[in-house]
């Protein structure tokens, strides 16, 4: 059996689905351990039984106990251009640290293969440095690259014309100029490390296997994904082993419209945002469970209770609570879309940040839901738009459609099985398509 460790942003998000992969190879005999800052180590022990996974702290130095709030708040809230460079630089420390420290802490652990979240170029940077073999998991969109694909952070549909396919190009010069701190931090500890010249994200994956989140039917339309790129759909861990913090499902009137409202365990704080959207589901008559994952404070519960919120709480059981939702009202963060595809619900998209827009733009595409600014969008646009999405069939019946591809996917136990056939723990299962 061997002993895989895993390299990820510390986001509550990736560390989530990366969990329910692990939680797949230690239920195979396989060890599982998280190398990230200290802080990240909640992540993991968020979920029962975590004792089953292991962490390990790093950048005691540079990115000590207690810093990553501050981190994770500017993430949430980047604001001006500055505020956003300090994002990035933020983005390029961790990297920094991660190449610098990651081969000593490999070496004494014993780590036999790494499985690297695509937002994080360190771990295949140093995996191969060391002759590790790893693999890329994209917990967000993938960051693969190819020509008239936007990248996830751009909020374009796709197109096949010849202005689209300008736009793309003309928005990637911009996205590369910006990110000029964290690919110098690339490139330079890849000369560190000895490894061919690297700059960006999308030139750091795993030649043996590339797993997403995402499923085909959800995508742009691809064309030039590497053949061990595999769509395995949402890495969801086990209702045995979820948060324990989750409140219970509220009593629902099956005679009136429910909606659920989410922003995402970095955006709850937005009240503001929340208050338009309890006030459009009031005047709609609409039943509202909002869950701000610990944003608010109760006085602002209250408030939101007071606008038209049926129900507030800090974190729900949300794919039980999307089967039952006729509609979402979400920041577009991948795993809220991909349950509610799953659940068949109706999407209305109001990006925030991170690939949200890109998201939102691939929702939109799909015909699963809506999206709005999240900004400017008054309660009354907000209303609208999820009138459209009980009233108009076809978004419930495209979701309908697309969560069979999602079902199908495999999820967490498909990706364990990639990940052993890459490298060669297991023989390959016979017919699996890479795409799927």
């Amino acid at each position: 059996m061997a002993h895989f460790g895993v390299v990820a942003p510390a986001f509550y998000s990736h560390f989530s689905a990366l969990s329910a992969l692990a939680l797949a190879l230690v239920a195979r005999g396989h060890r599982v351990t998280f190398l990230q800052q200290a802080d990240a180590a909640a992540y993991v022990r968020a979920h029962l039984l975590n004792s089953r996974l292991g962490f390990h702290a790093l950048g005691s130095t540079s990115h000590p106990p207690g810093s990553l709030a501050a981190s994770l708040e500017r993430a949430a809230n980047p604001g001006s251009p500055l505020g956003l460079r300090r994002v990035i630089t933020d983005m390029a420390c961790t990297t920094t640290m991660l190449c610098r420290e990651l081969p000593a802490a490999l070496e004494a652990l014993e780590i036999d293969a790494l499985i690297g979240d695509q937002m994080e170029a360190a771990g295949g940077l140093v995996a191969e440095s060391l002759g590790l073999p790893f693999v890329s998991v994209a917990c967000a969109l993938p960051v693969n690259r190819e020509p008239g694909i936007p990248l996830p952070v751009m909020p374009f549909d796709w197109s096949d014309s010849e202005r689209a396919l300008r736009i793309v190009e003309g928005s990637t010069r911009v996205y590369d100029w910006m990110m000029t701190p964290h690919r110098s931090a690339i490139a330079f500890e890849a000369r560190r490390l000895k490894v061919p010249a690297r700059g960006a994200l999308h030139e750091c994956l795993s030649p043996l296997a590339q797993i997403s989140q995402t499923v085909a039917a959800f995508e742009f339309p691809r064309k030039h994904l590497p053949a061990h790129f595999h769509h395995v759909g949402p890495l969801r861990v086990p209702h045995a082993v979820a948060p324990a913090r989750i409140d219970a499902m509220p009593d629902i009137d099956p005679g009136r419209p429910f909606v659920f409202a989410s922003l995402g365990t970095l955006q709850g704080q937005r009240f503001g945002l929340f208050r338009r959207i309890a006030q459009a589901c009031r005047a709609r008559d609409v039943q509202l469970l909002v869950a701000h994952c610990g944003g608010l404070g109760e006085r602002q519960a209250q408030a939101l209770r007071h606008a038209g919120a049926t129900w507030v709480c800090a974190f729900a059981a949300q794919e039980a609570v999307l089967a039952r939702a006729d509609a979402v009202v979400s920041h577009a963060g991948l795993n809220t879309v991909m349950d509610a595809i799953a659940a068949h619900t109706p999407i209305l998209a109001l990006p925030i940040a991170f690939d949200q827009p890109g998201v939102a733009a691939r929702v939109c595409h799909a015909g699963v839901g809506l999206r709005a600014s999240p900004r400017f969008a008054s309660a009354a646009t907000l209303g609208r738009q999820l009138g459209r999405l009980f009233e108009e069939p076809g978004f419930a019946r495209r979701s309908a459609q697309l969560a069979h591809s999602v079902r199908g996917a495999g999820g967490a136990q498909r990706a364990a099985d990639i990940v052993e056939e890459a490298l060669r723990l297991k023989a390959p299962a016979a017919g699996v398509a890479s795409h799927g």
